[in-house]
């Protein structure tokens, strides 16, 4: 995780000339659920939402929190799917917030009391740029791997 951390930053650094995304999947085996955290980085993200809606899009404004909040719900929700030993589970949104240049989104899968596999369809911001590159890293069973998934590519398995 420390690495893919590093790589962001990296990249925002140098006004990012790439489009990336970090999906951090850790499975919470002492509470039983899953924990999906979504790094993008906002400008993308805010021309993304508004291509998508056709409305005003400020993802730092205060007052528009909420509203905010619907929009990213519904994009992420209908451009990542995970599947978790084979069956499809729906992400719970949980909020997001502003860090530096990228905005994390935060959602959850509860009652997960085990996990063998991990499997998914990543679209995020490919209605965007061709250019996107999806990271995927998951935390489950003191196992840590990483997917990169390059447009147009969407569809991931991890088995622990």
């Amino acid at each position: 995780m420390a690495i893919i951390n590093v790589l962001m930053v990296y990249l925002i650094a140098f006004s990012h000339p790439y489009y990336i995304s970090m999906t951090d999947i850790n499975h919470n085996a002492k509470n039983k659920t899953v924990e999906v955290s979504v790094r993008i980085f906002t400008d993308d993200f805010e021309k993304t939402l508004r291509k998508n809606c056709s409305c005003k899009v400020d993802l730092s404004a205060k007052g528009d929190k909420v509203a905010m909040g619907k929009l990213i719900n519904a994009y992420i929700t209908e451009h990542l799917h995970i599947q978790l030993d084979g069956k499809e589970k729906g992400l719970v949104y949980k909020g997001y917030q502003q860090e530096e240049e990228s905005t994390w989104t935060y959602f959850e899968i509860s009652a997960v009391n085990s996990l063998q596999k991990i499997e998914g369809d990543n679209t995020i911001l490919h209605d965007y740029r061709q250019e996107q590159i999806n990271m995927i890293h998951i935390h489950a069973n003191g196992n840590e791997q990483t997917e990169k998934l390059d447009y147009p590519e969407s569809k991931w398995s991890i088995k622990l």
